[in-house]
């Protein structure tokens, strides 16, 4: 029997315009996770991968080609030189929200790369692992950035550009984000297919948001590494309203970033594509109490509090 397991993760600073080549800064939530499974199968079953949070089980040798489970189970299995389908059955479970812009995808798809590289003692570096699950990510999102493979296989704050890599950078003084779920399903896929058809029509509108919440990236980093959570939280704020701008946030998402900024954060914006899914605040040890009861008044499914390190 193999476990292994992958975090969720936020966006802090620049969804969206990340697409366009302008910096990004995701952090992992290790409050959250996807976990696999692996043990030996019957004789001459093959792979069976079983998700029972989703009431579905199939086997490898079944499976379209374009499934996004079918296709990292396949993916690792060649890359950790296994050219047989073996007999073992995967479970994948998680506490990572889906659709929520939580990396659920990524999250799943790298346990599995983990688990089967343990189990076959082979070792993959992160950088492969975070290679791999890209491959799935294109499945997920249509034409991803690239930085929530990043983020998850590396666990790790990133500062990400789509055409120059990542970085990994210093936080000076841990911070501790509230992670609100507006309790809205939001395909990634969708918000950024149709902010895409909106930019072409009018570049001259957009192309100047994108500018503008990259700049912020580099400042929210700038802040970070010297441990100016007040900036910090009035960057978050400025992005937020960028966000608005750019067609992606919605009713749900606007009243709990307000209601959050009543509760005493220091700064509050929505995470991921938008359209729903979750914000995230800015808040200290003295104001988490006050901001998880403002933003569950405010509509709030679910509130995970992770430390920023």
């Amino acid at each position: 029997m193999t476990m292994a397991h992958a975090p969720g993760k936020v966006i802090l600073f620049g969804e969206h315009a990340v697409v366009y080549s302008q910096p990004a800064i995701a952090v992992p939530v290790r409050e959250v996770q996807a976990q696999v499974l692996l043990e030996a199968g019957l004789p001459d079953q093959g792979t069976l991968v079983a998700v029972p949070d989703l009431e579905r089980r199939f086997l490898l040798r079944e499976a379209d080609q374009d499934d996004p489970l079918a296709r990292i189970v396949r993916l690792a299995l060649r890359a950790v030189r296994q050219k047989r389908d073996p007999d073992l059955t995967l479970t994948i479970t998680s506490s990572i929200p889906i659709a929520r812009g939580m990396g659920s995808g990524a999250a799943v798809s790298t346990a599995i790369v983990r688990a089967l590289a343990k189990h076959f003692d082979f070792w993959l570096p992160s950088r492969a692992v975070s290679e791999l699950v890209y491959q799935t990510e294109v499945l997920y999102h249509g034409t991803p950035s690239g930085i929530d493979n990043t983020v998850v296989a590396f666990e790790k704050p990133v500062f990400f550009v789509k055409e120059e890599g990542w970085e990994f950078f210093w936080v000076d003084k841990p911070f501790l984000l509230a992670i609100a779920d507006s309790g809205i399903e939001s395909s990634t896929k969708e918000v950024v297919g149709d902010l895409r058809r909106r930019y072409e029509a009018d570049a001259d509108r957009y192309q100047p948001l994108f500018y503008r919440a990259g700049e912020i990236a580099r400042m929210a980093r700038s802040a970070i590494e010297r441990g100016d959570q007040p900036a910090l939280g009035r960057l978050m704020d400025e992005n937020h309203e960028l966000l608005r701008e750019m067609g992606v946030s919605c009713p749900e998402l606007d009243r709990m970033v307000l209601a959050a900024r009543e509760g005493g954060a220091l700064g509050a914006k929505l995470s991921g594509a938008g359209w729903g899914g979750n914000m995230i605040a800015l808040v200290t040890e003295e104001t988490r109490g006050r901001v998880n009861i403002m933003l569950r008044l405010a509509g709030a499914t679910r509130v995970i509090f992770s430390r920023v390190r």
